[in-house]
């Protein structure tokens, strides 16, 4: 006749409590490869699958660290270049950071011939092309989100093709085009130029974008007596905010950053050069100068370094749903 087990009562408010679960112990179940960790009353499981998940992920970290650090390191090479006096840039022994700091090379920048002048043409060009590439392309972009017209699939394919094309390849016939035209030698040819340039990319963005907002959302607000245009200004355009700053942001740093066009178009007159062409004036037939050359890169990837902080948060999300939708 067996005798049950005495109920254990529980210990009163001056009892010391039990003892206290042991440190980690690692167990290995018999006949297994699992790894059974313990932690008082927690226990966590590690498989070899979760060991393969965390060399992967290792691996990942490491190569995206790998890769930002050559895409960085020019950079920082250009601006610790533009603080290093003369006599250290073309040393035999070069340092990561400058032993002297000097300002010189940014005094020689701004003072060169022309500065000021190359940079409202910049700017004014840059923005022109965006401006009105934005607002080309958002109708064109609304068209085909939102109509049903023959030629609509036609009209996407040539937008497609017309952005995989090289624009590089016709700098010989746009300047054809602008020497017969007597365009050569005016900003508002690089403009259009530009404007050719970014606007497939911006019709293509603007089009996702716009099929990805619900059309039912733009038909209540005509049944509450909108017409199709005061709809899409009072209930799409607000939701378009992070396609228009992803294209935006794109079409800045095309415009800004052009060379080509700017140095074949604009050739006797030399107040109607821009800035990526002005950096070209460092170089002479006695050498370069390389430290205002730094100098005036520096300042030159300032704007553009400017305008993307200030559009990044809207950036991934305006070329994801960009880039999927439709």
């Amino acid at each position: 006749m067996s005798t049950a087990p005495a109920a254990t009562a529980p210990p009163g408010p001056g009892a010391s409590p039990g003892p206290s679960p042991g440190p980690a112990t690692k167990l290995r179940t018999p006949g297994s490869g699992t790894r059974l960790r313990t932690q008082g009353p927690f226990t966590r499981l590690r498989t070899p699958a979760g060991r393969r998940r965390a060399s992967r992920r290792a691996l990942l970290l490491t190569a995206a660290t790998f890769t930002v650090v050559c895409c960085l390191f020019p950079v920082y090479w250009m601006v610790a270049t533009a603080f290093r006096p003369s006599r250290d840039i073309q040393s035999y022994d070069p340092r990561l950071l400058p032993d002297t700091w000097t300002l010189d090379h940014f005094r020689t920048a701004i003072g060169a011939d022309g500065f000021g002048l190359f940079w409202r043409n910049s700017v004014l060009v840059t923005l022109a092309a965006v401006l009105l590439s934005l607002v080309v392309a958002l109708g064109a972009a609304y068209a085909v989100a939102r109509l049903r017209w023959r030629g609509r699939r036609q009209f996407m394919l040539a937008v497609f093709i017309a952005q995989m094309a090289p624009w590089e390849s016709l700098v010989i016939p746009v300047y054809i085009i602008a020497r017969d035209t007597d365009m050569l030698d005016r900003l508002p040819t690089l403009t259009l130029v530009y404007f050719m340039i970014t606007l497939p990319f911006t019709v293509v963005v603007l089009r996702g974008f716009i099929a990805g907002i619900p059309p039912e959302l733009e038909e209540a607000a005509q049944v509450d007596g909108c017409t199709r245009v005061g709809a899409f200004r009072r209930v799409a355009f607000p939701l378009l905010a992070p396609g228009l700053m992803a294209t935006s942001l794109f079409g800045f740093i095309t415009a800004w950053n052009e060379f080509t066009y700017a140095n074949f178009l604009i050739i006797k007159q030399q107040d109607s050069r821009t800035l990526p062409v002005w950096l070209s004036s460092f170089q002479t037939t006695f050498g370069t100068d390389w430290g205002a050359t730094m100098a005036a890169s520096t300042l030159f990837a300032l704007p553009a370094l400017v305008v993307f902080l200030a559009l990044q948060r809207h950036v991934t999300s305006g070329l994801t749903a960009g880039g999927v939708k439709g």
